[in-house]
């Protein structure tokens, strides 16, 4: 009988939505921008960082 080995991935899930989440709420972004944000959300955490740093 062969063994199954199940693993979980939850934290990595959990950490993308929460980076997802704080972008939304620091950055103040419209609804369209936070759908953008799913997929782009550190490009604007990079855009926000470089303006602070200038």
């Amino acid at each position: 009988m062969d063994k199954i080995k199940v693993e979980q991935h939850g934290f990595t899930a959990f950490s993308w939505c929460a980076g997802w989440l704080f972008t939304l709420g620091f950055l103040h972004l419209t609804f369209w921008k936070g759908v953008l944000a799913i997929a782009l959300w550190p490009y604007y955490i990079g855009l926000a960082v470089s303006a602070l740093a200038k």
